[in-house]
Parts: C-alpha cells; structure tokens; sequence
C-alpha cells in the first residue's frame, strides 16, 4: 500500500520534513517578517497558523544550525538563508493548550503551569550557554521569563526569539462562556497576563529578545492588553503577507495534481475534482482586492481522505472537528432579534454590509460586541469574507451549511428525520427530483409562518434547498450554489460522486420566488417561461462540454409563497 504522505494534522515542521509528507512552501514569508520585532499574524481556526509557527522555529533556533540544511531542502528560505537563520534562543508558547478556570487565582496558576515550562526548556537545549544557571523564581512564568532574559543580556548571550501560538486561544474561551467579568481581569490592571507582556515588551526595548510572533484569531486581546504590549503591530491585513497562511489557486492546482498522480489513476478526473473542491473550501479573501484563498487544513482533511480511499471521494467533504463553532454567533448576536437580522441578511439576502475602514481598525470588547460592528467580528472568525470593497458574503458552501442549521435552530424548524428519510429512500430507487421538490415545499417551507414569504428570496430557497438535500444526499452528490459557467450562474446544480452509482448524474436547477400576490398567475403556467428554459439549457451545456460524459438534466423551480409550487424537467 503507498504510503500517505498528505499532512493532515501534521503541524510540527521536523515531522513534516522527516517524513516526506508534502509541504506547500511559503517560506519566502520568513525574510519579509524579519522587519518586525512584535509581529501579530491573525487567521480564523484551521488555517495552518501552528505549522508556521513551527517553521519559524526550525529556523532561528541557534540548537538546529546543523539541520539546516536538511529541514530547508528546496524550499525557497534554503535557496535564499537569511543572515539570522538559526542564530537565536527560542521560547515557544502555545496558549491553545490552556486550562480553564471559573475565578482569576486558578487561572493564574494554569497560566503559570502551562508557561513555565517552555523558558525552561530554552535553557536546557542552550545548556552550552547558561552553564551552571538556575531559577530562583520557578513557578512564575512571567518572573522565570524576566529572569531568563536578565542573564541573556548581562552574559551578552544570542538574542530570544519568542513565538506565541494561539495568544488569545483562552480570553476568548471566556468570552464565548459569557465570562466577561473573568476576561476583563485578564486584560486589565497588573494580571498575570498583562504582566507576561510587559515582560516581553521590556526585553524586545532592552535589545534581550529579537522578536515576538504571535498568532490568533482575533484582535480584541490585543488592544484590551493596552499599554501592556501596545508594540504590537498586526500584520493580518498588510499586502505583503495576505498569502502566508491558506492555500492559494496555484498552490492548490499544484498539490491537486500531486495528489492525482500519487493516489488516483492521473489528471484524467482533475476537472471534476478541481470543481468540487472549488465549491466546497474556496472562498477566503482577507483584502477586498486579495486573493480568493482555500482553508489549508479543511482542504488537506479532504487531501487525505482522498487518498486513503485510492481516489475515492470521502463521505464527509469536512471533518465535523473544523466545522466553526456556532458558540460564537449565539454570543456575538447576544439575542434573538439580532440573531435573525444578522441569518436574514446571509441566507437571504446573501450578504452584509461593511467599512472597509473598520476592518484595520483597532477594537476592544465592547466594540466587538457591538451590533453595527457584527460584519467585522465574523470577518475575523472566518464566518463571513469579502465580496468587495462594501459587502460580504459566506466563503463557501460549508458555511451555508452551517448558518442554515442555525436559522433553522432559532426559526424551529423540525429536522424530524421522518418528514424527509421516506422520500429519498424513493430517490434511491427513481431518482426523480420533483418528489423531493415537493417534500421540501410541504414538509419544509410548509412550518414556516405566512409573514416570512414576504421577504424570502431566491437565495433563501437555493439555500435552505441545499441544507436539506445535502443531509441526505452528500454521501451522493457534490453541490453548487450559483456555479460559475459560460452562460452565467447556474442557481444549483448537484454532480454525482465518481465511484459511487451517482457518477455522470448531473441535475441543474433553475429556481424562481415569486410572492403570495403572483401566485395565482404563475400556477397557472402550464409550462416554464420560455426565458427560463433558455437560461437553465445555457447553463447545461456549459456543464456538457466541460464533462461529456454527464448525463445533465435541468429543471426549473416556481415557488410561489407559501401559495404552491411548479417543478418541471426542461
């Protein structure tokens, strides 16, 4: 069997580079992050932030200047070393792995029980160095860091390289848990966590650490620490480091192709995989004018089950792990009325307005909670990304996903299996559309009270379509909204799985809403408008002539209110 060499869940860089696992370099990041002494990089969940981390590690580490050569290997830092490179004492934090607490006294000690350690393994690997020093404030991280840093400099020893993975990991921890008064603790007066800071603050001024790198999802702990770091200069949103993290095209057309030639049968399928994976994990711009980026490690999740299966398409198209905690929109909202506002303008309207300007701006707490700011909040958590200069959207159809669960929860609206296993437990065996057309009218568009179609739309009905038909049917079909073809955009289309009995079946399905004052017009149609019919067959030769061998039918989809339907196979 060949052995996997896809890195999923793989964020230390030596294992990576011992074992052979494919690697999508950027480490042309490194030399550009050498003009900063506190930098602070911030990405959503999942986006790589712990490999690089690592990668900066192997690096500077003074310990690992004999491996160099062997960790950097055809990478574009190996082709081009800086004068730094492995050169430094390293301290490396990883604050994801703290453990909560309920008051500030515990929270200090597993601040302390977690922190402390890392300057003490510092010193161990740099023993040739420290000879005979020991601690004499063991037990306080911020004093064994302070401590660790006086002897550095007053031995004139190689600066500290700090790297902080994850800073605000557990601050926000407490905020989604409600606990504000526990996080403005942490972030205010003489905390033990403000104390950590100033700590790192004074050694960077005094010349004792080169550099602190921190990475973490949001920057509200980083303005609410103040005065306590206020060096901190984030580098999230700056031109030049908008690629660092997340895959782009090119890279993901290049790892594609690896994947193809090492675990399928070759290229021969790159055009179907490449859609399917362009629906389901593209979709992240961190500027309104940057890149269009894939989620490294939902895509890598994909990488490996694909391999695993010799070329099969996995299951599950996401790992439930990376899925993105719900906690947040239910806090950010902070109620209902707010929360169905913020679900009307993505699932219905299908995007939310913005200032760009606020998107660099710093903001606390307080502003993070503020309503008129939600655009901004979810932007940092990956929930939402830029459309352009004015307005976002919903990166991909896994977000969909997710925020129509969560319509449906705070609308509820019954998942009760038994309204929809029976009718495609029938599809099974006929593979007719209109009977789940129907189902999805009756049994759901059918708990929905009478005021809600008066602002429904086209996109809810696409929407809420797919979150239905995907629980069912993923294991199937891939799935697109609004697909991008010749003709235009197609409003969704399902592609069955190659290996599985759905291959080659492709449906594309043209939906139109009409309100409760045209029902009686439009269901009086004997058949589709002859507009529609042009528009749905545009958009199934497109689909033809990209794939011959698919078997593309087409429909189109009047729903009118809450009033009746039309569904007819063009």
């Amino acid at each position: 069997m060949t052995r996997i060499t896809i890195p999923y869940a793989i964020a230390d860089f030596v294992d990576l580079r011992e074992r052979g696992f494919y690697y999508v370099d950027k480490t042309n990041y490194i030399t550009r992050l050498e003009n900063y002494n506190a930098p602070v990089f911030l990405r959503p969940r999942r986006f790589g932030k712990s490999l690089l981390i690592s990668t900066l590690d192997c690096y500077y580490d003074r310990t690992k200047a004999h491996r160099f050569e062997e960790l950097f290997a055809g990478t574009w830092i190996g082709n081009h070393p800086t004068p730094e490179h492995n050169r430094y004492m390293i301290i490396r934090y990883d604050f994801s792995a703290m453990v909560m607490a309920n008051n500030m006294q515990n929270l200090a000690r597993n601040f302390n029980d977690l922190n402390c350690a890392p300057v003490e393994v510092m010193v161990e690997h740099n023993r040739d160095l420290f000879g005979n020093f020991q601690f004499t404030n063991k037990g306080d991280a911020s004093k064994m860091l302070e401590e660790v840093l006086m002897y550095a400099r007053s031995h004139e020893l190689p600066k500290v390289y700090i790297l902080i993975d994850e800073y605000d990991n557990f601050t926000n921890q407490l905020l989604t848990a409600y606990n504000d008064p526990l996080y403005e603790e942490v972030t205010t007066n003489d905390s033990f966590l403000r104390t950590f800071f100033k700590v790192i603050k004074k050694g960077i001024g005094e010349g004792s650490i080169r550099t602190c790198f921190c990475t973490g999802v949001l920057p509200v702990t980083m303005d609410d620490l103040t005065s306590g770091y206020n060096i901190a200069e984030i580098l999230t949103l700056e031109p030049t480091f908008l690629n660092m993290l997340g895959f782009t095209y090119q890279e993901t057309e290049t790892y594609l192709r690896y994947v193809l030639d090492k675990y399928a049968s070759g290229q021969d399928r790159f055009d179907e995989i490449w859609q399917l994976i362009v629906n389901n994990y593209d979709g992240y711009r961190f500027r309104p004018n940057g890149e269009r980026l894939f989620n490294s490690t939902i895509l890598t999740y994909f990488f490996k089950k694909f391999a695993v299966n010799a070329g099969s398409i996995p299951d599950e198209l996401v790992d439930e792990n990376l899925r993105t905690d719900i906690n947040w929109i239910r806090r950010l909202t902070l109620s209902l009325d707010n929360a169905k506002a913020m679900l009307d303008a993505l699932v219905i309207d299908d995007e939310l307005s913005y200032n760009v300007a606020d998107l660099s701006s710093k903001f606390n707490k307080k502003k993070f909670f503020n309503k008129e700011f939600y655009p901004i909040s979810l932007f940092y958590l990956g929930m939402t990304t830029l459309k352009n200069s004015y307005r976002m959207v919903l990166p991909n159809m896994t977000m969909r996903s997710v925020y129509m669960d969560y319509y449906n929860q705070i609308n509820h609206i019954e998942g009760n299996a038994q309204r929809y296993v029976p009718v495609y437990e029938r599809y099974d065996s006929d593979r007719r559309l209109e009977p789940l057309i129907e189902n999805y009218f009756e049994q759901y568009l059918g708990q929905f009270p009478a005021q809600v179609f008066d602002k429904i739309n086209e996109n809810f009905i696409r929407c809420s379509f797919y979150e239905l038909i995907s629980r069912y049917l993923s294991s199937c079909y891939t799935f697109a909204i609004e697909q991008n073809n010749a003709a235009g955009r197609s409003d969704f289309e399902m592609t069955g799985i190659p290996g599985t009995d759905y291959y080659t079946d492709d449906r594309v399905v043209e939906f139109k809403y009409y309100h409760n004052k045209d029902a009686e017009k439009i269901l009086a149609l004997t058949e589709p408008l002859p507009q529609h019919v042009e528009q749905v067959k545009g958009y199934a030769a497109d689909t033809k002539r990209k794939f011959p061998n698919y078997k593309v039918r087409t429909y189109i989809v009047y729903i009118c209110g809450n009033k009746g339907y039309k569904c007819w196979e063009v």
